[in-house]
């Protein structure tokens, strides 16, 4: 929470209750909470915030620099709180997200027809699949006979 408080001070934004509120909420989580996920966790504990604060604190926060957005592909947008580089797991059916490292992954060259044309800044990777409980229970279902 220090670093969070820093950080905020030298972005020159007031270190609010509502900020340092929604902010533990953010990094006690492991699930990489929507918006709308983390303004229920928030709520129950001060009803008073309203989304939009939440909303606005979650967009502040990725701009500092002390969380960041997970690609979602078309799902909604959730946020992580470990800005270090890492890689993510996501499950095509119950939409878990995962992290993980992997040095290889870190060092993957960038495209020529990408490099030449941008300014490369992090390289993260999303492999997408079935998490081990989906697959346990794709596993336990019986399968459909067919009737033809």
């Amino acid at each position: 929470m220090e670093q969070f408080r820093q950080t905020c001070r030298e972005h020159g934004l007031k270190i609010t209750p509502q900020r340092v509120l929604i902010y533990r909420e953010l990094a006690r989580s492991k699930d990489h909470p929507s918006p709308e996920v983390l303004y229920e966790r928030v709520r129950s504990r001060a009803p008073e915030v309203s989304f939009d604060t939440v909303y606005r604190s979650l967009s502040t926060f990725r701009e500092i620099g002390v969380a960041d957005l997970v690609d979602g592909y078309g799902t909604a947008m959730r946020f992580d709180p470990t800005t270090t580089n890492h890689h993510h797991f996501r499950c095509v059916r119950c939409e878990t997200i995962l992290d993980f490292d992997d040095e290889t992954y870190d060092a993957l060259p960038v495209p020529g027809s990408i490099g030449r044309r941008c300014d490369v800044q992090k390289i993260r990777v999303t492999i997408e699949g079935l998490c081990a409980k989906c697959r346990a229970k794709s596993a336990s279902r019986p399968k459909r006979r067919s009737t033809s």
